[in-house]
């Protein structure tokens, strides 16, 4: 995939962290439903050029992270060492949300998961979140998501395969 043909889908993580963090400040009793979190996430997306595609993607990662919001922050709570949710920084603890929802609930592969959390961590987070949302993203990655299995051909010098080791 081209960085031009990434970009719509950067923009929509982009509104669906900003629609997030501004979730942890508003009222809780005013962003408790669906309604009140699209009409958030619209607020949000006015400042982002994105086309219907793009736009849908943002909202469904907003909606659905609000919706498994108990589930990713015990899972969070889980990996995230000697860290408790509410003491990580607002940015942080959204980049890593949208993570989990989209490693346990997407088929987005791993990679473009990592990278793209990384990256909004690395624009919209202190010197040290882009290693911090990488280790605690990783971590659950590998719990989540099944390994990935790596084979090649036999090598030349015995027919070996990838992952088998030498005795």
């Amino acid at each position: 995939m081209s960085r031009s043909d990434r970009a719509p889908r950067q923009r929509s993580r982009q509104a669906a962290l900003q629609t997030l963090y501004a979730r942890d400040f508003a009222d809780p009793e005013q962003v408790g439903s669906d309604a009140a979190i699209e009409a958030l996430f619209e607020r949000v997306a006015q400042n982002f050029d994105l086309p219907a595609g793009a736009r849908d993607f943002a909202l469904a990662l907003v909606r659905g992270t609000a919706a498994e919001l108990a589930q990713i922050d015990a899972l969070l709570a889980a990996n995230a060492i000697n860290w408790k949710i509410s003491r990580m920084a607002a940015v942080d603890r959204n980049v890593l949300r949208l993570g989990i929802y989209e490693l346990t609930r997407t088929d987005t592969p791993v990679s473009v998961i990592l990278d793209e959390a990384i990256q909004l961590a690395r624009r919209f987070g202190a010197e040290s979140s882009a290693g911090f949302v990488n280790g605690v993203l990783d971590a659950i990655a590998k719990q989540v998501r099944a390994p990935l299995v790596r084979t090649r051909a036999p090598d030349e010098e015995g027919g070996r395969e990838s992952g088998q080791g030498v005795v």
